[in-house]
């Protein structure tokens, strides 16, 4: 995990930072929207993601305790990811970004944005 020195001063480039990639928001929309994911379902939800992308963000997103990993003892293993606390308090954003997403798509115009 990160400590709070290693973190950037500026909040927004500390989000930007532990959630700005494509790959992420995806994967958090998935375990929003699902509360509780295999690895398998994850990948199958996101389309493009290669194995080793969604390796490398879950591993990230579980070291700076955004979200966890639950290792069940049997053969062969299942693991499962869900959410943190910390990173259930990302639902808001979430859904402000998908707001403002769906916003953005109502006012393009065939490649045109309007100045106003």
């Amino acid at each position: 995990m990160l400590t709070k020195e290693e973190l950037p001063k500026c909040p927004v480039a500390t989000t930007v930072y532990l959630i700005g990639n494509k790959w992420t928001l995806l994967i958090l929309r998935e375990l929003i929207a699902n509360n509780t994911l295999r690895f398998g379902q994850i990948k199958k939800n996101i389309d493009g993601i290669s194995q080793k992308v969604l390796t490398q963000n879950l591993r990230e997103l579980e070291s700076n305790g955004i979200v966890k990993r639950h290792v069940y003892a049997e053969v062969p293993p299942k693991v499962e990811y869900s959410l943190t606390n910390i990173g259930n308090t990302l639902i808001p954003v979430m859904d402000v970004l998908a707001k403002w997403g769906e916003e953005y798509k109502t006012v393009i115009d065939f490649g045109s944005i309007p100045e106003n």
